[in-house]
């Protein structure tokens, strides 16, 4: 089965978004509808995350402003993909796993 790829953003309070995505291996072939439930089940109103709570690189703006800005993250979406992962760790590995 293809890799996992977490599609990803983030957006500061003057509405500018840095973009991301991480590739994980799927050794245990779990279905993309699947992980795609079980992240949704996760995040904050199935859209939010803090990406340092699930190991995963933060996307913070340059100009970073903790009093105004947020500090989470926003799931964009996931898709199979051919790319070679770039994750430190296998996808059942993340802490929503556990």
């Amino acid at each position: 089965m293809p890799n996992i790829k977490f599609n990803y953003l983030y957006r500061d309070s003057g509405n500018y978004k840095k973009f991301g995505s991480v590739v994980f291996s799927n050794p245990t072939n779990i279905e993309l509808a699947e992980i795609e439930k079980l992240f949704k089940s996760k995040l904050i109103d199935e859209l939010w995350f803090y990406a340092n709570e699930w190991n995963l690189p933060e996307l913070f703006t340059e100009n970073l402003d903790f009093i105004i800005d947020p500090t989470w993250h926003e799931f964009e979406g996931l898709e199979y993909t051919n790319e070679p992962e770039n994750a430190p760790f296998d996808l059942n590995e993340l802490p929503i796993f556990k």
